[in-house]
């Protein structure tokens, strides 16, 4: 297994057959994806079953309520501009945030990669958190933002809210990261006004998604991606697509931030 580390964030692990993990080989790699944020693994031959096993060396999987599963694997759910009259909307955010213990890890498999475009983003949010103002760095510290859902429907007895603190500790590496999501999607900031918890999320997120703090990964054909929830964000680009995107998505739950014993 050979990492190229990406600058600023992100690594690429090659030599690396995800079809045959062993629990050794597992760890590691969430000690990279601690370190990194996100791994790519090219030229994988992978089915959605095997994408399935692959994932479940990680832990538990879970499914957000809502999402389109593929057909036959109700673990995973489908992301694509198939049928689309428009082409889909993604913003920076963190998946299913508005949970007590969002998932630990979200891989994209993918199945379609379109002619142009489709990039996947992902920011750094230690090294945002590192190079935040001093008077942004005093502002957030102790506070929590509510993160809440939109655009899905729940389940009556499914949670649509929580509380998370804005500097979080890493729940595997322990490092200090920014941890919030799309605006829209963050409700409230312990002790401040709606006004100025609006101006504080914008200012927090401007900062996180600034140009320099921020990889994108281009699609191939065989390509699967992991990325650390706690440690960035992520948006796809579907500006300037050409062709079908069709990516099969599956997440595992906090649990898997566990060490092995």
């Amino acid at each position: 297994m050979h990492v190229l580390a990406h600058d600023p964030i992100g690594a690429t692990v090659l030599d690396l057959d995800l079809d045959r993990l062993d629990e050794v080989t597992t760890d590691r790699l969430k000690d990279l994806l601690a370190t990194h944020g996100m791994l790519a693994f090219p030229d994988q031959e992978l089915d959605d079953a095997r994408f399935t096993t692959a994932l479940r060396r990680f832990g538990a999987l879970t499914f957000t309520t809502g999402e389109t599963p593929v057909p036959g694997h109700p673990d995973l759910n489908v992301v694509s501009n198939v049928g689309r009259t428009r082409p889909p909307r993604s913003s920076f955010h963190v998946d299913t945030s508005y949970v007590r213990r969002p998932p630990a890890y979200t891989a994209l498999r993918a199945v379609q990669v379109p002619d142009q475009g489709g990039a996947t983003m992902f920011t750094d949010q230690q090294r945002a958190l590192r190079t935040l103002p001093d008077e942004l760095r005093r502002l957030v510290e102790g506070r929590t933002i509510t993160h809440v859902v939109t655009g899905l429907e729940l389940d009556d007895d499914a949670e649509s809210h929580a509380e998370h603190p804005i500097v979080r500790p890493h729940p595997r590496s322990g490092e200090r990261s920014l941890y919030l999501t799309t605006p829209p999607r963050c409700a409230a900031v312990s002790g401040l006004e709606a006004a100025e918890a609006v101006a504080l999320i914008d200012a927090l997120f401007t900062h996180s998604t600034r140009p320099d703090n921020l990889h994108r990964h281009a699609w191939s054909p065989g390509d699967v991606v992991i990325w650390d929830n706690a440690r960035v964000l992520h948006a796809g680009d579907h500006t300037a697509v050409v062709g079908d995107r069709v990516m099969h998505r599956g997440m595992v739950a906090a649990d898997g931030y566990d060490r092995a014993a």
